[in-house]
């Protein structure tokens, strides 16, 4: 491949299953944000939940929801770094302007960034 693809550093999804909670769940914020800006978008960093809360809230999930965290995660991590390589293939060849597609994936990362955080949000005392 070309030297952008230090761009978009591939998402190895068993070197993920390895780091913690927080540190996956950022690094696919920063795939978003390479995305959003492939697109033409602001990235709203502010508006995402921080690893450290991510991985807090992990600690404190259910097994099930940590369960289908891990597997939102590597879903995600998966399409996302497809989702790149075309992007970033179409863009080095000049095949036109792919910022309706890069929305399209920012969407789907940022959709799936939130159902992560909503699955190890803190909730209330058990009863």
């Amino acid at each position: 491949m070309t030297g952008n693809h230090a761009l978009a550093p591939p998402i190895p999804a068993a070197a993920e299953d390895a780091d913690d909670p927080g540190r996956r769940f950022a690094r696919l914020a920063g795939a978003l944000a390479l995305v959003e800006r492939l697109a033409g978008m602001e990235s709203p960093l502010e508006d995402r939940a921080s690893a450290e809360d991510i991985a807090a809230g992990y600690g404190r999930a259910t097994p099930i929801a940590r369960r289908r965290f891990d597997a939102l995660a590597s879903e995600t991590a998966t399409f996302s770094a497809a989702g790149m390589e075309i992007l970033l293939r179409q863009r080095t060849a000049g095949r036109g302007d792919c910022r309706a597609a890069a929305r399209r994936l920012a969407a789907e990362i940022a959709a799936a960034l939130a159902a992560m955080a909503t699955l190890v949000a803190r909730r209330g005392p058990a009863a």
